[in-house]
């Protein structure tokens, strides 16, 4: 198979696996603690003002709602996961991705933190790394284990890929 074809294949997979790991997570955490999981509607407002020249925001829930703007989050939030899964198998290369290991894809999910915490929740108003919602510490502990659990969601969804093209 053509080695750009199979990193793509891998990070489509991975990616979507890893990101669906998440979900479940969040979804989780809704039923047995009632945590609110991040509107994604409020990601694609946010995504959907990009054509207009609009990249930050007072506060994205008071920003003009844009058509689509739920799909569209969703959208980009899987969209996130692939680029980041993709971003992995290039620091780690194919020979991970056929035969995974926990560590390498743990330690890229924490680090993709650095996204929430210096692009979006300051762009939604939410400050540096939630500097300015109401609970920042909290706020700061979810994000970390919500990307841990990506970073595990990446390791199990490369285990699974690896199985099905080896």
């Amino acid at each position: 198979m053509n080695e750009v074809l199979e990193v793509s294949q891998r990070a489509l997979l991975i990616g979507v696996g890893a990101t669906m790991v998440q979900d479940l997570w969040s979804e989780l955490l809704k039923r047995i603690l009632g945590v609110m999981p991040l509107n994604w509607a409020m990601v694609g407002r946010w995504v959907g003002h990009f054509p207009r020249g609009r990249f930050a925001h007072e506060n994205i829930a008071k920003a003009e709602a844009v058509p689509g703007e739920r799909p569209l989050g969703w959208l980009t939030h899987y969209a996130i996961g692939i680029v980041f899964a993709a971003m992995l198998l290039g620091l780690v290369g194919l020979d991970w991705a056929r035969q995974p290991t926990p560590l390498p894809a743990i330690v890229v999910g924490v680090a993709t933190i650095l996204a929430p915490f210096l692009v979006m929740q300051p762009a939604f108003g939410m400050g540096i790394a939630a500097s300015r919602t109401p609970a920042p510490a909290m706020a700061r502990l979810r994000s970390l284990l919500t990307h841990t659990v990506f970073g595990i969601g990446l390791y199990l969804a490369a285990l699974l890929t690896a199985r099905l093209l080896p």
